[in-house]
Formats: C-alpha cells, sequence, structure tokens
C-alpha cells in the first residue's frame, strides 16, 4: 500500500455515498448496507446505512486476511458474492458476520483507477434473502457511481489539485487541445493544413480577433533612439 497513492475520500463525498446506502437499505428493505474500505491489514465501516437495528458504526475494523468474512472473499474474488443463508451453507455458517446474526449477504467489490480493491459495497440481513436480480442492478449502479467518484478524486490527487472540478479539468484540455507550432524567429503560426501564417492573420481567422499596430517601449528605443 505504501508504494501507491492513498486515496483521500473528501467529507463532500462521504456525504453522498451516505444518501446512496440509506437508500440502498430502504429499497432493499434490510438493516445494513455499507461501504467498507481496505486499510491493510484492516477492513474498516467506511459509511453505515443509518437504520435502527444496523450492528454496523462507522470506523467498526476487523482483520482482513484470514478473518473468514464475507467482504474477504470479494476483496480476494474481485467478484460478486451472495450467500442467501450462512446458516444453511457449511462454509460461511461461522463466519464472523453471524455473531451479529446478519445470515445473508450480497457484496461487490470496489476498484480504484489503478486496479487496486477500495473495498466493498455491500447488504447483510438477518433472514435469509436471495436478493432479486432488480437489487443487483441498483447495486451495481450506485458501485459504478462511487468508482466514477474515486477516478475523479484518484486524477486530483496525482496532480495535486485535491480542490479541482471536472470542469477545471475539461478547460485545461481544450487549451491542451488548442497549442500550436510558432516560429522561433518571425512569430508566424503554423496551422493545421501545415501553412504559415503571420501570427494577426491566425488569431484574426481562427479567434475573431481585431488588430492594430504599435511599438513597444523596448523597440522604440532599439529601432528610433531620435523619438524616446
Amino acid at each position: 500500500m505504501s508504494e501507491h497513492m492513498q486515496i483521500e475520500v473528501s467529507q463532500g463525498t462521504l456525504d453522498a455515498w451516505q444518501e446512496l446506502v440509506d437508500i440502498l437499505s430502504q429499497m432493499v428493505n434490510i438493516p445494513a448496507a455499507l461501504i467498507m474500505r481496505v486499510a491493510d491489514p484492516d477492513i474498516e465501516v467506511l459509511v453505515s446505512s443509518r437504520i435502527k437495528d444496523n450492528p454496523y458504526n462507522p470506523g467498526d475494523s476487523e482483520k482482513l486476511h484470514g478473518s473468514g468474512l464475507y467482504c474477504e472473499t470479494v476483496i480476494k474474488t474481485g467478484k460478486k458474492l451472495l450467500v442467501p443463508d450462512a446458516l444453511a451453507d457449511e462454509h460461511w455458517k461461522n463466519n464472523p458476520d453471524v455473531k451479529l446474526d446478519m445470515i445473508s449477504y450480497l457484496g461487490f467489490p470496489i476498484i480504484m483507477p489503478d486496479g487496486r480493491p477500495f473495498g466493498t459495497l455491500c447488504v447483510l440481513d438477518t433472514s435469509p434473502n436471495e436478493y432479486s436480480e432488480t437489487i443487483e442492478k441498483l447495486m451495481l449502479k450506485f458501485r459504478d457511481l462511487m468508482e466514477s467518484h474515486l477516478e475523479l478524486i484518484y486524477v486530483n490527487q496525482a496532480l495535486g489539485d485535491r480542490n479541482k472540478r471536472p470542469s477545471d479539468y475539461l478547460a485545461e484540455i481544450q487549451t491542451l487541445r488548442t497549442m500550436v507550432p510558432v516560429c522561433a524567429s518571425c512569430k508566424s503560426i503554423k496551422n493545421e493544413q501545415g501553412q504559415w501564417h503571420p501570427i494577426e492573420h491566425y488569431l484574426s481567422r481562427n479567434h475573431g480577433a481585431g488588430f492594430t499596430h504599435s511599438v513597444c517601449p523596448g523597440c522604440m528605443k532599439k529601432l528610433y533612439p531620435e523619438y524616446r
């Protein structure tokens, strides 16, 4: 982890994610919808649905590797995990979440732009639950939205501009796209067809600017010293 940039999620993004898990919990009618984050060697609850019977709180953490947690499998495989009823499943009946009466689980991995696991988006229920295809699609939409947020955060931090908005980058990209070759001697500009034109000609045709001529103080001193 130390070899990679650590993503810092802003409070504004956390607030948006909180709304997503609250909506998810209400729509699925389950007590726990969570966003888990890998904080090697642990995994922690980053965002938890604000439901009365939810036993998970932001900041709760467990050892990730070898823990037997549902989310450990999602992180390791990078794939969806569905456990309809852990008590009826020999592999899952003794996992740590069962102690909290969370016997069904559906989770998806959240991946960072550089390919590392960020964590999981998951739902848990105290009753057996198959979770419908509609619920899976909804969770995938929410997961994709979170990954798009992470991509923007990653780019911002990589460039050292944590407060930039997408529109700021679009403006910079547009500026780069409009860079043109300028002759180092006469300052003529080469257009896209490879033809060279005086700078006045280029700017008037491409940017609608008008021109008038004058002489700057430096050139006046050099060219017309008698008129200083």
